[in-house]
């Protein structure tokens, strides 16, 4: 077998970003880590890519054995390879992003690895340069939510129209104007509204909805912008 010669090898590692919103809050999903160095310390979900994987088919390994989730949104993210991010050898890591809703899945979640979910603003420090990774994560969907309806991803099939603008309002963590996103939301004609409604919060109510999908794959390189300039 021909190898190419004086080269060190490089270790290719995937590292999967798992954000859920449960109606209420939007979170991350971290595990204690089972090796050293730093064993059971808070870590993303990750592992070494395995002989005969492309990168795609590793990240979806490692989301359904760390996890038990599988055909969820995924996306590549970015490649880390600071020479000095891993103590034990050099290693190369390409992120991918995950958005579920967490009710959807929450009984796939594998014990094994004390798989928890953070509330972003609670998250713990996590190893390496796993923090900056989340950072850059939390940046693209920002960026994306903007002009693509990424973030109904994160929804169950039926919401309401206040759960909607919360989890747009905790991804870019700013308020949003309740008319302004009511009306745009509607002028999209995404969404698709129910009969029933959700009285948990007030005896009035508000009414459900659920996306249309047939629009929403039209659309999804077309969107609204709900964020006039995103960064």
């Amino acid at each position: 077998m021909v190898k190419y010669i004086n080269q060190n090898p490089v270790l290719v590692a995937v590292d999967c970003i798992i954000f859920g919103y449960d109606g209420e809050h939007l979170k991350l999903l971290v595990i204690k880590r089972a090796i050293e160095p730093v064993k059971n310390q808070w870590s993303l979900m990750g592992g070494f890519i395995g002989p005969g994987e492309d990168l795609d088919g590793a990240a979806k390994r490692i989301l359904l054995e760390l996890t038990g989730l599988h055909d969820v949104y995924l996306e590549q993210l970015h490649a880390y390879g600071q020479p000095d991010r891993d103590p034990i050898e050099r290693t190369v890591s390409v992120v991918y992003f995950a958005l579920i809703d967490i009710h959807k899945y929450s009984k796939q979640i594998n014990d094994q690895y004390h798989a928890e979910w953070f509330k972003l603003k609670e998250v713990p420090e996590l190893i390496f340069d796993h923090n900056i990774m989340v950072k850059a994560a939390m940046d693209k969907i920002r960026y994306q939510a903007a002009l693509h309806p990424i973030l109904f991803e994160l929804l169950p099939k039926k919401f309401t129209i206040p759960q909607l603008q919360n989890l747009y309002e905790q991804v870019y963590d700013s308020p949003i104007d309740n008319r302004n996103f009511i009306r745009k939301i509607t002028a999209s004609g995404l969404l698709i509204k129910l009969a029933e409604k959700d009285k948990s919060g007030s005896r009035r109510g508000a009414f459900y909805f659920k996306l249309d999908k047939q629009k929403h794959k039209a659309q999804f390189q077309s969107f609204l912008n709900f964020i006039s300039k995103p960064k």
